[in-house]
């Protein structure tokens, strides 16, 4: 038996001009972090010949090709197998919607997972580039290239992307720093839900259209990382909200009247800034609070959920394996924790 365990994200700034039809002409930039929320795949050998899945659904089939998941049907071919084990998929958070990543998460904890259950180790880069050849190259999905990047390396990353290459730049700062920027990010499930591929394809459609706001967003990357570096966070805050008005302009699904109350009225119990997570239209309302107003800022949301967080420096990783027959004490705290519903995606 195999258990992988991968983070989710949390994508900063920049989110936009990671998609091919931009940055393969004019470069893009992203601000984004790995957070301590997890998608888990467990492999696992049959005593037959078939294959089980186990996800929001059940599938059992005798071929991979019968498989009606899709990533778990590529990411087995991909990794050459085709019979006989049984995978499961669990997540801390519901994956449907949510815009923490989840999707590449599943992708590069499956083929992590599928490799070393054959007894092969592929490095963050080899896993992170064949989870964006499924999703994008094979199933078409309108995405970019960041979620699968971060899930594979974890830490908070500077990601730049042009036609000749995908770099990552680990942004380092003391673990004092981090701590007070974890403590300032507040994340709340806003109870939205909504087809990210929808608003996607909406946002490559304007793609052409969005050219100045996207090289504004771009250049709010690299505006991010010199604000992290040098510890200047309620600055950050505010460039955050600079960026979500920026986002808004991509795709008319990306906030709506509810969404824009939300935010209205964190802003004005204190919060500097926010976005809503992923593609938007839905899922987790991040924002930068100083602590003396947070109480505020909850008052102010009413009902909607908080999801405590914090950043995490490990990327895709094994956390328990037969071969070892051990698991680390960490990593069996986590597994512990890990909520009993299983991925959507």
């Amino acid at each position: 038996m195999i258990v992988v365990q991968t983070p989710l994200r949390v994508s900063f700034l920049g989110g936009g001009t990671d998609f091919d039809d931009f940055f393969m002409e004019y470069g893009g930039a992203v601000v984004s972090t790995a957070v301590d929320k997890y998608v888990y795949i467990i492999v696992n050998k049959r005593y037959d010949n078939l294959i089980r899945v186990s996800y929001s659904k059940q599938e059992v089939v005798k071929t991979v090709d019968e498989l009606e998941h899709e990533i778990i049907r590529e990411a087995m071919k991909r990794a050459g197998i085709t019979r006989g084990v049984e995978i499961i998929t669990l997540a801390d958070v519901p994956s449907y919607g949510t815009g923490l990543g989840s999707s590449s998460s599943v992708s590069v904890g499956l083929l992590h997972a599928l490799y070393a259950y054959k007894g092969e180790h592929k490095p963050p880069n080899v896993l992170a580039q064949e989870a964006c050849r499924i999703e994008i190259d094979i199933l078409k999905k309108p995405i970019g290239r960041q979620d699968q990047y971060i899930a594979a390396y974890g830490d908070m990353q500077f990601i730049t992307f042009n036609s000749e290459e995908i770099t990552l730049e680990k942004i380092d700062i003391p673990d004092d720093d981090k701590q007070r920027l974890e403590k300032n990010l507040l994340l709340f499930d806003t109870g939205l839900t909504r087809n990210s591929n929808e608003v996607l394809t909406e946002q490559v459609n304007n793609i052409n259209l969005q050219l100045d706001t996207l090289h504004s967003m771009r250049d709010s990357a690299y505006k991010a990382r010199e604000l992290i570096t040098a510890g200047a966070f309620d600055d950050f805050g505010l460039l955050l909200d600079e960026n979500w008005e920026l986002k808004k302009q991509l795709s008319s699904m990306i906030s709506n009247p509810e969404i824009d109350g939300m935010y209205q009225a964190a802003r004005n119990a204190g919060a500097l800034g926010g976005k809503i997570t992923g593609s938007g239209g839905g899922g987790f309302l991040l924002l930068y609070c100083p602590r003396d107003c947070q109480d505020r800022v909850r008052g102010a949301l009413g009902k909607l959920k908080e999801l405590p967080f914090r950043f995490e420096c490990s990327g895709s990783r094994i956390v328990y394996s037969n071969t070892s027959d051990r698991i680390t004490s960490d990593a069996k705290i986590k597994w512990e924790a890990v909520d009993s519903r299983s991925t959507d995606s």
